[in-house]
């Protein structure tokens, strides 16, 4: 294993890992369908996830988030239960992205990818309330549809340009903080 390959690896986990943050669903989807078609490998056991059935478990459970994401009110609960699916994905991505390529303790990934992709889950959760009040909820559909489009963004980008994935996040996490110091003012 090369150092460039390992730290590569790493960073496209910090990458699939905040994906997970605005879509806990759609990175690992993508991710298990990319492992399909053998574009990338997945650490076992995470390469059970592209299997037929892990597929089109997936599937649904992406495409019913993706809908429901977009009805207000359904959109809080979504995020409610995503405060706990969120880190388990961004954990789940981070240590399948890891695991080829890298010496990191397996413990280490599941703390880093479920601490990414909750933190990033947590500001936009946050963030969507305020959304809600100020105009009645009228734009958490482009919202959600945001999140959904930055999620696939973050995912194309760690697997293709792991250095700018993570930039990318560096971008949502400073955007997330100052919005959050603007609310307090």
């Amino acid at each position: 294993m090369g150092l460039d390959t390992a730290i590569g690896s790493l960073l496209a986990a910090f990458g699939l890992s905040a994906s997970a943050g605005l879509n806990a669903w759609l990175p690992l989807f993508s991710s298990a369908l990319l492992a399909r078609l053998d574009v990338v490998e997945l650490a076992s056991p995470f390469d059970e996830l592209s299997s037929t059935s892990g597929l089109l478990i997936l599937f649904v459970l992406t495409f019913a988030d993706f809908v429901g994401d977009k009805v207000p009110v359904v959109d809080h609960a979504l995020h409610l239960i995503g405060t706990v699916v969120a880190p388990v994905a961004g954990a789940v991505l981070f240590t399948g992205q890891t695991g080829l390529e890298t010496e990191l303790p397996t413990v280490a990934a599941i703390v880093l990818g479920g601490a990414m992709a909750g933190s990033i889950h947590t500001g936009r959760t946050v963030l969507r309330p305020v959304s809600t009040a100020t105009t009645g909820g009228l734009a958490n559909p482009l919202l959600s549809l945001g999140e959904d489009v930055g999620s696939v963004l973050l995912v194309l980008l760690a697997f293709a340009l792991p250095i700018l994935a993570v930039l990318v996040v560096v971008a949502i996490v400073v955007a997330f903080l100052s919005a959050w110091h603007r609310l307090r003012r």
